[in-house]
């Protein structure tokens, strides 16, 4: 029962932030058994208490002097992401709520409440940051790295550290167990998929289905079919009942990549499926319920979309509810180091090839290159050079040639060339690298090879931004 609650609930700190003296005495004395409650009258006063005590819950009254509660709320999480936080409003309604949702709010609560749903609000508040930390922890013992490094090196089969990803799985976090909508933007190949299956192994569907489903793949004449269903006879060749994606999930979480694609006349029935909780079978006379959590992705801008009347507004401000961009490959250079290890352990462990490491030279063409086609190009390049590889590490020779001189390779595939003069710099810096790899990183020896003396590479290196591995072998990425 409810009421059990404070027996149940772990002890935990609160802070109430409202303007109203009643309200904050109020819940006080709901909470004051089982929890240690702080109090605060504005958005200032409550950053004040945050910043001298460690607090799980934040309510956050929406209307107070100064302020709004909305307002005061990114700063709450940022003054500690893992905060839970609930917005506390006087009236029911829904763009505060979707607003307080978007900047970070866990939930929200509409005035007045009673005792029953505090106490159940705060029992489940406090699990789940008692929860998150347990997962932090552990995390960080199996890798034997600080919760942060832990997380960035690898969140849910996301690889990263860069800020933004690190702002991608505080918000997964946060949003994870809300029913909330989620539209998911990116350029193809950045891993919004990932990021979709990420949300739905968070959430409390984790042990329902995910269903995915590519919008674009399928012909437009099946689409419908394979989103609702249909019944026997709906058309030429519909021998059987068939069911959808959005019942095959039932319960569970529906994935609709390359959203975009997807016709108006369908727009609008995905609408009603958002906004009813019912689909009806193509051919049908009856509708059927369905309760699934709806997650988007596209790599095309929606808001053109709907300007060029290509795409339904409401369906758009419907998916829209909480946004995530995943960022190009080429805005976080930094965590390439940290996919290609990813990388070359899992292709070597699925083709059992012995392939430990990539070289300096590898990794600085690897890293140096803009990746159009993003991670999935990155992994396509690791998995082709793991299974050509002839050593156990990666050398420049086994990097493609429109990767390690993309202006060149790119060129040459037009059967025309660069610059002579780009072209001579280009090969003079990959034949140096080379050469450095073969012998272990010896300036003294590969100036002798080369005939030049060691300043002359010492310098070149200086001007290429290069610096010797520390390792001898060439290495300077071990796995």
């Amino acid at each position: 029962m409810i009421v059990d609650a404070p027996q149940r609930m772990r002890r935990g700190t609160v802070l109430v932030v409202d303007d109203e003296d009643g309200v904050r005495a109020s819940v006080r004395a709901i909470l004051e058994e089982s929890c240690d409650v702080l109090e605060a009258e504005n958005g200032a006063a409550a950053l004040e208490v945050l910043r001298a005590h460690d607090v799980d819950l934040v309510m956050l009254d929406q209307r107070m002097p100064g302020e709004p509660g909305i307002d005061v709320l990114p700063r709450v999480k940022a003054a500690d992401p893992t905060t839970v936080v609930v917005v506390v409003t006087a009236v029911r309604e829904v763009r505060t709520a979707v607003e307080a949702l978007k900047r970070g709010a866990w939930d929200y609560l509409t005035k007045p409440f009673d005792v029953d749903e505090i106490l159940l609000l705060a029992q489940r508040a406090l699990e789940k940051r008692a929860l998150e930390r347990e997962v932090l922890c552990l995390r960080s013992a199996l890798a034997g790295q600080a919760p942060d490094a832990a997380a960035g090196a690898g969140f849910e089969g996301l690889v990263g550290r860069h800020p933004e990803m690190v702002k991608i799985y505080q918000t997964i976090t946060q949003i994870a167990d809300t029913p909330t909508t989620v539209l998911i933007t990116g350029e193809s190949g950045t891993g919004k998929e990932l990021v979709a299956r990420a949300l739905h192994t968070r959430s409390e569907r984790r042990t329902q289905a995910f269903v995915a489903v590519n919008v674009a793949a399928i012909p437009d004449t099946l689409v419908e079919s394979e989103l609702f269903g249909h019944e026997k006879g709906a058309f030429t060749g519909a021998h059987a009942r068939k069911l959808g994606k959005f019942e095959l999930a039932q319960g569970g979480t529906v994935f609709l990549d390359e959203i975009g694609s997807l016709r108006l006349d369908l727009q609008t029935k995905l609408l009603r499926a958002l906004q009813e909780r019912e689909i009806e079978r193509l051919g049908g006379v009856r509708t059927i319920s369905v309760d699934v959590r709806v997650l988007a992705a596209t790599n095309v801008n929606l808001r053109a979309a709907v300007r060029a009347r290509e795409f339904r507004e409401d369906l758009y401000y419907r998916l829209n509810v909480v946004p995530l961009r995943v960022p190009p490959l080429r805005e976080r250079r930094e965590d390439i180091p940290l996919l290609v290890e990813h990388f070359v352990r899992k292709t070597s462990r699925e083709c059992r090839r012995d392939v430990r490491g990539v070289s300096a030279g590898a990794l600085e063409v690897l890293t140096r290159y803009d990746w159009p086609g993003n991670v999935r190009e990155l992994e396509n390049v690791i998995y082709r050079a793991v299974v050509l590889a002839r050593n156990p590490v990666i050398q420049l020779q086994d990097v493609p040639l429109d990767v390690a001189i993309p202006e060149t390779g790119a060129r040459l595939a037009e059967d025309t060339g660069p610059p002579l003069r780009d072209a001579m710099g280009q090969f003079e810096r990959q034949y140096i690298l080379r050469v450095l790899e073969r012998v272990g990183w010896n300036v003294s020896r590969a100036a002798r090879d080369l005939g030049v003396h060691r300043n002359t590479i010492l310098a070149k290196l200086s001007a290429w931004g290069l610096q010797r591995p520390s390792s001898a072998d060439g290495r300077s990425l071990s796995l």
